[in-house]
């Protein structure tokens, strides 16, 4: 991912640390219970890409101990927050441009895929695993987002807001849909053992998701307007949506899978 392509590359940093540690309020719980499951240990090589606040390159750090290492990548690492452990190596770098050594048990990615305008990242991280290593990857799908109840301006500027924000997505030649296309994209690549989730919470404004859609609107508000699809009032209404304790809605789903590489033939 080219930093100009980042849609969130100049926010302010604030408002882009709170986004990011309500994301890890909010998917931290889901994300480290399919990393246990992929049965991570001591002594294990982990690689994160998009590290953004740093909390789950730091719970791995803990659980691999100090035989085992975490490299973690990012374009921008000003967000990674507490960092101490001596396992940990922080690379500030386009993942695309720059070359890793192999052998890693376990990648994780989060959210960074929606960012891409081709998955070709895709089959250079598979041969980064070692055989039987584990991706793990959560990416968004935001043509899941549905109004639910609030008031017909609400609804009709929440509506809006989400086509503003696929347009987005589409005028930089990315997937908006990403997410649900997860499971069939690394099964081509000859994954296995392929475990997908599916979430799409309905949540209440002033909630977690609610704020962090809030958040994303405010620093994005020149790209949505951009898009041709949503007014500076919608814009407005869409962030009282979602501030208002009486207001439902779906934001957007997101897609988890847990895949293995095939052990190497003899």
């Amino acid at each position: 991912m080219t930093e100009s392509a980042y849609i969130f590359t100049n926010t302010q940093f604030e408002s882009e640390l709170a986004r990011l540690q309500i994301l890890e309020k909010v998917a931290d719980p889901g994300s480290c219970r399919r990393i246990l499951a992929t049965g991570i240990t001591t002594g294990w090589k982990c690689l994160e890409i998009g590290a953004g606040a740093g909390s789950i390159m730091n719970w791995m750090a803990k659980i691999v101990g100090k035989s085992g290492k975490v490299t973690a990548v990012d374009l921008d690492t000003r967000f990674i927050k507490d960092t101490h452990l001596p396992n940990i190596e922080i690379i500030e770098a386009d993942i695309n441009q720059i070359n890793l050594p192999g052998c890693y048990d376990l990648i994780h990615l989060r959210n960074v895929l929606i960012h891409l305008s081709d998955q070709a990242i895709l089959a250079k991280l598979l041969k980064l695993l070692k055989p039987q290593g584990w991706l793990v990857v959560e990416e968004p799908d935001f043509s899941a987002a549905r109004f639910i109840s609030g008031t017909p301006l609400q609804q009709e500027s929440v509506e809006r807001v989400h086509q503003a924000i696929c347009q987005m997505f589409t005028n930089q030649g990315k997937d908006y849909a990403l997410g649900i296309k997860l499971p069939s994209m690394l099964q081509q690549l000859g994954l296995q053992q392929i475990q997908v989730e599916n979430d799409a919470p309905i949540v209440v404004g002033n909630s977690d998701i609610a704020t962090m859609m809030k958040l994303s609107a405010q620093q994005l508000t020149e790209k949505y307007l951009a898009t041709g699809k949503a007014t500076p009032s919608d814009l407005q209404t869409y962030c009282e949506f979602a501030e208002s304790p009486t207001s439902w809605g779906i934001y957007l789903a997101t897609v988890e899978v847990m895949a293995q590489k095939l052990r190497t033939k003899d």
